[in-house]
């Protein structure tokens, strides 16, 4: 089964015939998700996507297969619904498109699939005009140990795609060969034996990753900067590359640093997202 991220679904969905596809373009007040979010309505009635805790999502059903052409409907504070109110008590406005570019919907869906940040140009209105996408994070981890197993595991359950290379796949003082991570791939280096890191680490600052961490407290990360520098690598380079790894400091677990790592990863991430 192909694995698409969730601020995905509703547009992969969308590329169908006959899937409506609702975006929220303006938030007033606090709302649980972000400008930009999508829904996609089928019509048997199936959802893909979210945009709040259910109840909505069955108004905005009910009233896109009234909608002949896209249109912008107000929810919450100021709605014509007076009956119905968002538990935030803020208000939302959703762009109903009942039949959006099903062709645009495709290329941008590719894009995504080719790893690159791409857009939607929405139906007119004139609140957001343009979606934008960012790929799918992924994590490259380097190591070996019950710290990886339990990464692998909390990525895996969280639907974001995981790739290991532990010592049986490297050799030690060469850089590893292959592709250096685009940048929404978060790199990792979970060693404990840290002679390991350096030609790693060189071949990772060459790629555009968002993050590059690698395990240890205070101590290795000073070693580690001391062998980079003495080998060359340029301080703003030097700088890319975190330790210690997490939210948590001085984790003790694996599970424990597998929780702060992804944490932390999953929240650079989002740092990222166009829409905020």
């Amino acid at each position: 089964m192909q694995n698409i991220d969730d601020d995905h679904a509703a547009l992969f969905a969308a590329c169908e015939s006959g899937v409506s596809l609702c975006t929220i373009v303006g938030i007033e007040g606090s709302f649980s998700r972000r400008l930009g979010a999508q829904l996609a309505i089928f019509p048997d009635g199936r959802l893909v996507g979210s945009l709040a805790d259910g109840c909505l999502e069955k108004q905005i059903a009910a009233d896109v297969t009234r909608c002949g052409e896209p249109v912008i409907a107000r929810y919450g504070r100021g709605s014509r619904l007076i009956d119905f109110r968002l538990p935030c008590g803020g208000g939302l406005d959703i762009l109903l498109d009942p039949s959006p570019d099903r062709s645009a919907c495709r290329e941008t869906a590719g894009k995504l699939e080719s790893r690159e940040s791409c857009s939607l140009k929405l139906a007119s209105n004139d609140l957001l005009t343009v979606r934008e996408y960012l790929p799918q994070l992924r994590l490259r981890v380097y190591g070996e140990g019950p710290e990886i197993e339990a990464l692998a595991t909390l990525s895996l359950a969280s639907g974001i795609p995981f790739e290991t290379y532990s010592s049986n796949d490297l050799a030690l003082g060469r850089e590893p060969e292959l592709p250096p991570a685009d940048r929404w791939t978060a790199v990792l280096l979970l060693f404990h034996d840290h002679e390991w890191e350096n030609t790693i680490l060189r071949h990772a600052i060459t790629g555009t990753s968002f993050y590059i961490g690698a395990q240890g407290g205070a101590n290795a990360r000073a070693e580690r900067i001391s062998r980079l520098a003495a080998e060359g690598v340029v301080d703003t380079d030097i700088a890319r590359v975190r330790g210690p790894v997490g939210i948590t400091p001085s984790s003790r677990t694996p599970r424990s640093l597998a929780l702060s790592i992804l944490s932390e990863v999953v929240g650079e991430y989002e740092r990222l997202h166009p829409h905020g």
